[in-house]
C-alpha cells in the first residue's frame, strides 16, 4: 500500500472508530488480515469454494453421493466431453473431496464425504464464532 494512502486510511480510522492512536490500530488490522490470509482453516474454505465454483463441478458432486460413478457415466450426466469431465475431476481431487479407484478398464470416481463434512464443519467454525 503507498504512503498517502496509508495516510488517507489512518485518517478516516480514527474518525470512524474513535480510535485514539491510529498507527496502532491500522498495524493491528494490517496483522489481522495477514494472519487470516495465512489461516490454514481459510486456504481450506478457499480450495473448498474454488472447488465448488463450477456448476458443472456441483453436479458431479451431487450425482457422487448416490454411488460411485466411472468418467463415462459422468459424461452422460453432464453431456460434456471425457476431457471436460476430466478437468473438473481434477480440481475436485485437488480440494480432497472425490476419490478415484481403478476397476478393470475403467477408473471410477467417489464422494469423499467425511471431508465434505469436515469443510462444512470448518466453514461453520470459522463463521460463526463471531
Amino acid at each position: 500500500m503507498n504512503i498517502k494512502r496509508k495516510a488517507e486510511l489512518m485518517d478516516m480510522l480514527c474518525s470512524c472508530n474513535g480510535v485514539c492512536d491510529s498507527n496502532q490500530y491500522f498495524d493491528n488490522l494490517q496483522n489481522l488480515g495477514q494472519d487470516l490470509k495465512n489461516s490454514e482453516d481459510f486456504i481450506d474454505i478457499t480450495n473448498f469454494g474454488t472447488a465448488l465454483a463450477s456448476i458443472e463441478r456441483l453436479i458431479i458432486l451431487n450425482s457422487l453421493k448416490e454411488k460411485d460413478r466411472c468418467v463415462c457415466e459422468l459424461e452422460a450426466i453432464l453431456d460434456k466431453s471425457q476431457s471436460t469431465i476430466s478437468h473438473h475431476l481434477r480440481k475436485l481431487e485437488r480440494a480432497n473431496l472425490i476419490k478415484s479407484y481403478k476397476q478393470g478398464n475403467y477408473t471410477y470416481y467417489g464422494l469423499k464425504k467425511d471431508q465434505l463434512q469436515s469443510f462444512l464443519i470448518i466453514l461453520n467454525k470459522v463463521f460463526n464464532s463471531a
